[in-house]
């Protein structure tokens, strides 16, 4: 890279942080603290994937997302999951209506799904055939209804939300719809000094209104910076390792994975891993992931991704606990990968 394009990028990285400080800066307007769930639900964006939010009632998950939205000068829509709610409610529905020359045409109406940022509220509430509407959404980013398909607009995001602890009427997500998910995101109880500053802002006079601080285009122009962050082969390795590591059979599955896991993560989840890692360097100024990028985001990427086995489910394990055995137990390189990837780097 000559001295010019170095210096482009470098310019390029200082303006991806520049607008990435003012984005968290318009939502601590109304968001506390939560700095963590806030770079996921950022990394999601950034990498054009889809977030989990796992709370009880009354953390902000919600909040957030709008917040968020507000933040962004992009179109949103809000989806309240029901056990009565039908994929049509999502998606659309084609209707007949009447023509200008006075006949009947068929007309497709745009369903809530038809939206940069979508807040799939409750999302386990919904039955599975509900569920399974936003399959091809979150993953190809379109729709079809009929024989018809449906391009959705870029930037596409959705940020759906549940409740751990309430399972009374609710419909858990399956393996393939999780698999979807970037990052699932626990979002933590706040502590004393939040608290205090939640109830001054909620308790006291009206907040004054968010503005918009980025808008479509500064969006799609950082997706594209991601996706040219250089990765280097031995942090690219790890990344596979740690993924085959999470598979019981697994050539560095340590024994708490072989004892406790039922499968592991899937190739999407090296994906979510490795872009992940690439958007945490940016967050930081460098324009190159780290093996440190990859460990600070393995949690996000991967705990929705790993199924326990019955024995894990009965001993109360947490796949957050088998994850840290893992990186624990795995080396950062091979013997000789180190060399191998300065020799390919030179």
């Amino acid at each position: 890279m000559s001295e010019q394009d170095a210096g482009a990028v470098r310019a390029e990285v200082d303006q991806f942080r520049a607008s990435i400080a003012t984005l968290k800066g318009e939502i601590a307007k109304t968001i506390v603290g939560n700095d963590t769930v806030v770079d996921g639900v950022l990394m999601c964006l950034l990498a054009g994937g889809h977030a989990l939010l796992e709370g009880v009632p009354g953390l902000g998950k919600t909040m957030l997302v709008r917040t968020l939205s507000e933040a962004l000068s992009l179109s949103f829509s809000r989806v309240q999951f029901t056990p009565d709610l039908m994929p049509a409610d999502i998606l659309g529905t084609t209707v007949i209506d009447d023509s200008q020359a006075g006949g009947k045409v068929f007309e497709f109406r745009k369903g809530p799904i038809f939206a940069h940022i979508v807040l799939a509220d409750e999302i386990n509430r919904a039955t599975p055939k509900t569920q399974s509407a936003l399959l091809e959404a979150m993953q190809e980013h379109r729709v079809s209804v009929g024989k018809r398909t449906y391009t959705l607009d870029e930037p596409f995001v959705v940020l759906a939300t549940q409740n751990p602890l309430e399972m009374e009427g609710t419909y858990p997500l399956p393996e393939a719809q999780l698999d979807r998910f970037f990052m699932k995101l626990h979002v933590p109880f706040p502590n004393r000094d939040e608290l205090h500053s939640i109830l001054d802002r909620t308790t006291g006079e009206a907040a004054g209104q968010r503005s918009a601080v980025l808008h479509r285009e500064d969006i799609l122009r950082m997706q594209a910076l991601v996706r040219r962050v250089p990765v280097a082969r031995h942090v690219q390795d790890y990344a596979i390792r740690v993924i085959q590591a999470t598979h019981p059979d697994g050539p560095d599955a340590p024994d708490t994975c072989k004892r406790f896991v039922r499968f592991g993560a899937s190739p999407r989840g090296a994906q979510a891993t490795l872009l992940a890692a690439k958007i945490r360097a940016l967050f930081e100024g460098r324009f190159a992931a780290s093996i440190d990028d990859v460990r600070a985001v393995v949690h996000a990427a991967l705990r929705h991704r790993v199924l326990l086995n019955f024995e894990g489910e009965a001993e109360g394990m947490k796949t957050d606990q088998v994850l840290d055995a893992i990186l624990k137990a795995l080396p950062e390189t091979k013997a000789g990968g180190r060399a191998e990837a300065q020799v390919g780097l030179s």
